[in-house]
């Protein structure tokens, strides 16, 4: 997993970071009826979360991601809604839920000074993203105190494709994402969360800039 090509980079690494949230918004649909106390505790919580990720407020956060020590990647996010702004040391990335745009860091991509354009619903070239799916009634839930706050645990009921175990490390006042590790097959991918903030984010941090890259070439990859 260590070679993988850019733009698949990219892809995982946005998958990743946005796995942590479809989790909070997913947990939020669980049927009532199957749960038990416990796992009632851990949705109210996560309701919580969802709220302060998911609300139209909007959210941003730094997130430091380590797979088994082998891929490792940070960066910040910015999000409201389906529009999302990226930010690593190896390019910037924009989407309003219907195109991304990204610009590569590298030198000889500054050199080239080009834009890419994707299709965010049509990427075809988006072939890890399958591993990534998640089914809310294919966990059992339970939430227990940590050291360092509460953590929610879902485990894969047994047939269960793709991912096997999340753990879930929230603030235990403000229910605020401090860490979540994902188990697919063997491998663990660890997803630590800082400079939390909800609230404040504007069209305009979420606009891809385009009078800035009017001397760039568009490379349209829809």
């Amino acid at each position: 997993m260590c070679n993988f090509a850019p733009q698949m980079r990219l892809l995982m690494r946005n998958k990743l970071v946005l796995l942590v949230f479809s989790l909070l918004m997913a947990l939020s649909q669980v049927s009532v009826a199957q749960e038990t106390a416990n796992s009632r505790q851990a949705r109210r919580i996560f309701n919580d979360a969802y709220q302060q990720v998911f609300g139209e407020q909007g959210a941003t956060l730094r997130y430091d991601v380590n797979i088994t020590g082998i891929y490792k990647t940070a960066g910040q996010i910015w999000f409201r809604g389906k529009k999302r702004k990226f930010v690593d040391n190896k390019m910037t990335s924009w989407s309003d839920g219907e195109t991304v745009y990204t610009v590569k860091k590298s030198k000889s991509k500054r050199k080239k000074k080009e834009v890419e354009i994707h299709n965010a619903k049509k990427n075809k070239s988006d072939k890890y993203s399958g591993k990534f799916k998640f089914v809310p009634e294919n966990f059992d839930y339970s939430i227990a105190n940590d050291d360092e706050g509460l953590m929610v645990t879902l485990k894969a009921k047994k047939g269960t494709k793709g991912i096997k175990e999340v753990q879930a490390l929230l603030k235990r006042q403000t229910y605020e994402p401090i860490r979540v590790r994902i188990k697919i097959a063997f491998i663990w991918t660890t997803i630590k969360i800082s400079e939390f903030q909800s609230g404040g984010i504007t069209d305009e941090m979420l606009r891809f800039p385009v009078e800035k890259y009017q001397d760039y070439k568009y490379i349209d990859k829809r």
